[in-house]
């Protein structure tokens, strides 16, 4: 479900005490699931106009970090692979259909030096490129907002406009990428004048958020026309580089808004539990709003109702999810006398399907928490609508937090509690940054790196503000190396047996960890009797991490596991394939040879230790 990118009040959620608060709230108990979504079919080339030889469908892709722009092949479907003739140039990809406001969102994967890009409406270009390690990302990077461009501008001028992604959380070469777009088309009246720019609502690479709310000025070098339309196809340069795509999935919103009409408000003083009856009390105020807005003149700061009665203007039919947020209160909304409600919950929703016409519309909003700052808002949307606010957002936040960011521009060592997407909260977690924006986090109880990433270092934020839980999150491109950590030494009978769950029989002791001259830590610890070192370097280039692993006095069955995943391949280099393409890993020469096994429904790779491993990870 396309939900990634949606109107939210610039509001943080009020819990309030059912005994203290209004308790009449929207609810979700009718709600519907509504964005709907589709998925562009990769079994063949149909969905795509006059497709060159440069197309074509692949079952798998691979791709050799030491061969510049070349991908390999197998045959199948689902993959969309741009294969240009060696020494010739490509021709670029055009969809049958053509899109307005858009959220797009798909995997990619790039082959060494390779270079494309999307093209919105065939004009407006969103960078794709091995920008692998670039450590200050320009607009012609990967995830960039590519340049306009004009010659009559002086020399060296002639590109202006473009935006670089906000930091680089870009993978490797032959990795797959996530990226997820949400595009609003540019506004024209109707004598077909602009009136207004096509704007980048967001943009996701990995996980991370590198653009946002960027009002574009016109279409970038190289678009299809230097016009602008309301609608154009969706276009895949082809002309330069190796590059496949799969997983492709958008959702068009082409239908009109519904509106509010003018907003008439009555306000009452008092502490309600239950809407009143309205003929037995008098307000204190009434008047007309221009919009729905609790910037009311004569509005108390507590212990007040107000009423607002409005008309809807539906335009098109479908069925549309409200959000109501109240500060320090509860609301109720009501659209054609049919009462929204059934819950308690702090963002208070509901679904109503509506044909085109007008319905009375009316929202109660009632306040008794003194502290809070009154404040509603009123957003909706439909699987064809973008959520978008029907009311007043000038409106006073609950409580504004600034974030509390720590960036790495030494070698940096900080300690919390980390909480690892799809795992566990590791307690004894030492998240280690660099210069180099290459960082990780390392598992304490487990003698064992857990997760890699690439960017800006620490939102520290949950741990610091307010009371705190004690918890850091990494800020940019994020690899989890062992979402269920386990020990990363092991003595084991043969190969083949089970990887032990915990410490029990091991005899580990954390014994925590030295700096070096440059603020680099290695971690020590002793294990089945022998002291272990542990130790981690960035990869020359800023292209992954080197663990350094160095045990004394050890035993003939020492193991360490270096991966678990649901998939582990060699490939011909020697080098690993870790998971759905979701990271290398490269042994040293001086290593033991791994072993690539099934445990427990999981793919591990393990090693024998003697006296040292070392390994490169790379992402």
């Amino acid at each position: 479900m396309l939900k990634w990118y949606e109107f939210r009040p610039k509001l943080k959620q009020l819990g309030i005490s059912p005994g203290k608060a209004l308790v009449f709230m929207m609810g979700v108990g009718c709600s519907q699931q509504l964005i709907a979504q589709q998925t562009i079919p990769l079994t063949d080339l149909s969905g795509f106009k006059q497709p060159a030889a440069n197309w074509r469908i692949a079952g798998d892709v691979n791709a050799d970090l030491q061969r510049e722009n070349t991908l390999t092949t197998t045959s199948g479907t689902g993959i969309l692979v741009n294969l240009p003739e060696k020494g010739k140039h490509g021709q670029d990809l055009y969809t049958n259909w053509q899109h307005g406001d858009l959220d797009l969102e798909l995997d990619y994967l790039v082959s060494a030096k390779s270079n494309s890009g999307i093209y919105l409406q065939g004009r407006y270009e969103i960078q794709l490129l091995d920008s692998w390690g670039v450590l200050s990302p320009r607009p012609s990077d990967n995830g960039g907002i590519y340049e306009r461009w004009d010659n009559s501008r002086p020399e060296g001028q002639q590109g202006y406009d473009g935006h670089a992604p906000r930091q680089n959380a870009s993978l490797a070469p032959g990795l797959w990428q996530h990226m997820k777009i949400a595009f609003q088309a540019p506004r024209f009246d109707a004598a077909g004048n602009k009136i207004a720019n096509a704007v980048i609502l967001k943009i996701e690479l990995n996980g991370v958020t590198i653009q946002e709310n960027v009002v574009l000025s016109g279409p970038t070098r190289g678009g299809m026309e230097n016009n602008e339309v309301a609608e154009g196809p969706l276009r895949i340069q082809g002309d330069h580089g190796t590059v496949a795509f799969r997983n492709i999935k958008m959702q068009s919103y082409n239908a009109p808004k519904p509106e509010l009409k003018a907003v008439r408000y009555a306000i009452y003083k008092g502490s309600f539990q239950q809407p009143p009856d309205f003929k037995t009390i008098k307000p204190i105020a009434t008047g007309e709003a221009a919009q729905l807005t609790s910037n009311l003149t004569g509005l108390p700061d507590n212990e007040f109702l107000v009423r607002y009665t409005t008309t809807l203007d539906v335009k098109a039919a479908g069925t549309y999810d409200f959000n109501l947020h109240t500060s320090g209160g509860g609301g109720q909304l009501k659209i054609n006398d049919q009462v929204l409600n059934g819950s308690r919950s702090r963002d208070a929703k509901g679904g109503i399907t509506l044909q085109p016409g007008s319905y009375p519309v009316e929202v109660l909003y009632g306040k008794n928490v003194d502290w809070a700052k009154p404040s509603l808002t009123l957003s909706v949307r439909s699987a064809a609508v973008r959520e978008f606010a029907l009311s007043d957002l000038n409106v006073p936040a609950d409580d504004p937090t600034d974030p509390i960011l720590v960036t790495a521009t030494e070698n940096t060592v900080l300690r919390s509690f980390m909480d690892l997407k799809g795992g566990p909260r590791v307690v004894h977690a030492v998240s280690v940054g660099s210069p180099a924006k290459v960082h990780y986090t390392y598992d304490m109880d487990h003698a064992a790196p857990v997760q890699a990433w690439r960017g800006e270092f620490l939102n520290t934020t949950p741990m610091w503000h307010d009371r705190g839980d004690g918890s850091s999150r990494p800020m940019g491109m994020v690899r989890i190396l062992d979402n269920k950590p386990a020990m990363s030494l092991a003595s084991l009978a043969s190969a083949e047996a089970e990887w032990p769950a915990d410490t029990t029989g091991t005899a580990y002791r954390p014994k925590g960890y030295d700096l070096d001259p440059e603020g680099v830590p290695s971690f020590r610890f002793d294990i089945y009797g022998a002291a272990a070192s542990d130790s981690f370097r960035v990869l020359p280039g800023n292209t992954g991490l080197h663990r350094s692993l160095q045990v004394a006095g050890t035993q003939d069955n020492l193991y360490a596991r270096i991966a678990v995943a649901d998939s582990i391949s060699q490939l011909a280099d020697g080098t690993y394939m870790i998971g759905d393409k979701a990271w290398y890993v490269k042994m040293d020469n001086s290593s033991a040879k791994p072993v690539i096994r099934r445990q427990q429904g999981k793919m591990e790779l393990i090693v024998p230790v003697k006296t040292a491993i070392g390994y490169a990870i790379i992402f």
